[in-house]
């Protein structure tokens, strides 16, 4: 490993970083203790953690974190979330300006705004500027309404151009990689999600007998993205049809209070509970028999979409009910750890029923934790990274050799 003064420089801006346990935040840390244990010097631009005072620190692995005084908003709809960031990006760019000259600058998708600071500093500072696109901007914007008026149209404009002008666009996904590719934008790489394996362990099994009760599982992110009012509908139908079917919703969002207030007229079908991590999200997983993984259908970005959540599900002993399509169906699939649904409340109003008619149906085996470990360990992502970074800088600079190694 080189030293930190010959040590090849990475200048990382995310809206979500280590404590937070954000999936974007838990793929990141992966990525930046693979990126040092190839020899690379980290620094970090984040948004300032909850119960987290320091603005400059060592992380765990050896990296710098510089913290913004922007704390990233749980709540409050899009207007928030995009002030937020919008504060964010801003104090990134004198921090970026003022840290040690980095060999290249990353910026990660969302927040959207970070793009804009990302492309500043590499242009300020003669970088090379890689793209992380978590989603499928602009087109999850379309699908979103976002485009309508002038600053929807304004940062469609914005992202577009810095997918074009990127020496590499990274996708999470296959599909909007070559949609990438389509519109000419010829440097995409791959480098889907995961989970780190050694921080999951399998739960026990939880085998059901004829007559016991079906417990259904979301954890998660109670967002647009999700159309989870179709839960809360099935739930409510499903009192009368298979009365031993038990919902249960635990998480946070912008549609939380909606949720909530459907909840209440539909004669509350689902229990409803706050957001928790760690251990507790753990003894959630192990009350469930079914846990839902879900994207609204009506947004065609998400047929390239797989929700980082699904490897977790998949990786922790429980059977996967997956209401998504596209790359994410593909995904439960080929790992065998639960069923595809389709996309309507009658379609899972008959998926749950019959899941509690047969107590064999939830049954899991650990072949879909297998799949995961073949295919989407975070360990690996690491590495991969950097040898992605290694290449751009070289490119830029038109050598031939691994760059200040």
């Amino acid at each position: 490993m080189a030293d930190r003064e010959t040590a090849p420089r990475v200048l990382l801006l995310t809206h979500s970083y280590a404590p937070e346990a954000t999936p974007p935040a838990r793929r990141w840390e992966a990525i930046v203790r693979g990126l040092v244990a190839e020899g690379w010097s980290v620094t970090v631009l984040a948004p300032g953690a909850p119960d987290h005072a320091a603005r400059s620190e060592r992380g765990e692995h050896g990296e710098t974190v510089l913290r913004t005084r922007s704390r990233r908003a749980e709540s409050g709809g899009r207007n928030a979330r995009f002030a937020d960031a919008v504060i964010h990006a801003i104090q990134s760019i004198p921090l970026g300006l003022a840290a040690t000259r980095p060999d290249v600058v990353v910026a990660t998708v969302p927040a959207l705004p970070t793009v804009v600071a990302g492309r500043a500093l590499a242009v300020l500072r003669r970088l090379p500027l890689v793209l992380e696109m978590r989603d499928a901007w602009p087109d999850l914007a379309r699908d979103a309404g976002l485009r309508s008026g002038p600053l929807g149209r304004l940062m469609e404009r914005i992202v577009g151009g810095a997918q074009r002008r990127a020496d590499l666009v990274v996708t999470v996904t296959a599909g909007f990689a070559e949609t990438l590719r389509a519109r000419g934008i010829a440097c995409v790489e791959t480098l889907g999600n995961g989970v780190a394996l050694d921080a999951i362990p399998a739960l026990p099994p939880r085998d059901r007998r004829p007559g016991d009760e079906l417990h259904v599982l979301y954890l998660g992110n109670h967002g647009e993205s999700q159309g989870l009012e179709r839960l809360v509908e099935a739930a409510a139908r499903l009192r009368s049809r298979a009365p031993g079917v038990r919902v249960r919703m635990v998480g946070s969002g912008t549609r939380r209070e909606e949720l909530l207030a459907l909840n209440r007229r539909r004669g509350e079908p689902v229990e409803m509970l706050d957001a928790v991590h760690g251990q507790a999200a753990r003894e959630h997983y192990a009350w469930a028999d079914t846990v839902m993984v879900c994207l609204r259908p009506d947004w065609a970005s998400f047929l390239h979409t797989v929700p980082s959540k699904t490897y977790e599900l998949l990786s922790i002993g429980r059977h996967v009910t997956a209401q998504i399509q596209g790359e994410a169906a593909a995904v439960v699939e080929a790992a065998g750890g639960g069923d595809v649904v389709g996309p309507t409340v009658d379609d899972l109003v008959a998926h749950l029923e019959a899941l509690w008619a047969d107590p064999a149906s939830t049954r899991t085996t650990g072949a879909a934790r297998g799949w995961v470990a073949s295919h989407a360990d975070l360990s690996t992502i690491g590495h991969r990274y950097a040898e992605l970074l290694s290449r751009t800088v070289l490119r830029r600079r038109g050598r031939f050799s691994r760059p200040r190694i």
